[in-house]
């Protein structure tokens, strides 16, 4: 039999469901039960019936899985795929601004460790973050770790006062303005839609900006032939499958998410083999971190 054959076989034995975010690799993609960005997988994640959930994504997914179904199994095909941004706010500074403001919201990245969740209101992701810091009754809100989406958000919902972070996504700041102004000279015609994760000064010249998501449904949905994507490329798979006719472009070489890229087929089999890389959070930070993620789903309905 295959890898992909293996893979099938075990996850029907086993009673298990494979998700994967878009930025996994095509490969993994073609053999995930459901494909999406953080929120969808959120969701998804609470309504399976499996007793076990393999996330094909970074250690915050999985973790977040496992506290939103703690009588699942959750495993990781790698348990070194991190987010480097999921660790860019601290406690200290949290409980500073809260002394600052007394009415702050803490409005947490879903990419950010269980840990900063138990000291946040409510979790947002880029697909509805504008939505549900628009609809608290706060008006200061401090948003963590990603100053970039709090910058965006900032924008969108001025009758806030936003308190931004110093935190970054890596793969999305590496998108410059001076990159993207040699991506439009290269490909003039071409619409650019971009991730609310890259700086303000790329943000500026976007024909559309949201979720990964978001960016899929403009694409394919948008009466046009060309396209510069600003987020990392693994969001061609879907694309492609949905619209094949598109032409897509990067803004940079390897426009890639090098932890992401750490989630393989042969990993994928390992764990549904081997019951490697089990995912677990302690019982009383993950019903603490349950709270905003709980309060996310219900607001971002």
């Amino acid at each position: 039999m295959s890898i992909v054959e293996d893979i099938i076989k075990l996850k029907e034995e086993k009673n298990a469901v494979i998700l994967a975010h878009y930025y996994v690799d095509e490969e993994v993609q073609d053999i995930a039960d459901y494909i999406g960005d953080s929120f969808y997988l959120s969701k998804i994640a609470t309504k399976t019936d499996a007793e076990r959930i393999i996330f094909c994504g970074v250690e915050f997914m999985g973790e977040s899985a496992k506290i939103l179904n703690p009588d699942k199994r959750v495993f990781m095909p790698d348990a070194a795929a991190d987010c480097p941004m999921a660790h860019m706010a601290t406690k200290e500074e949290i409980l500073k601004v809260k002394d600052a403001y007394e009415d702050v919201a803490v409005v947490c990245y879903i990419n950010s460790t269980a840990e900063l969740k138990t000291m946040a209101d409510v979790c947002v992701t880029s697909s509805n973050a504008v939505k549900i810091v628009r609809n608290l009754p706060n008006k200061n809100i401090f948003f963590i770790p990603d100053r970039n989406l709090g910058s965006y958000v900032a924008e969108q919902v001025p009758e806030k006062n936003i308190i931004l972070n110093a935190g970054c996504c890596p793969r999305h700041v590496a998108i410059t303005e001076e990159k993207l102004m040699e991506a439009k000279e290269k490909h003039p015609d071409a619409l650019f839609a971009v991730h609310p994760e890259c700086t303000q000064d790329v943000l500026a010249h976007a024909d559309y900006i949201g979720s990964t998501a978001g960016i899929i449904d403009y694409v394919v949905n948008t009466n046009h032939d060309e396209f510069i994507i600003g987020t990392v490329d693994g969001v061609f798979a879907e694309i492609k499958k949905q619209a094949p006719g598109k032409k897509l472009y990067t803004v940079k070489d390897q426009q890639i998410c090098v932890n992401m890229k750490k989630v393989t087929l042969e990993k994928v089999l390992d764990v549904l083999t081997n019951d490697t890389n089990e995912v677990f959070v302690a019982p009383d930070l993950a019903q603490e971190a349950m709270k905003p993620l709980k309060k996310m789903l219900e607001l971002g309905q």
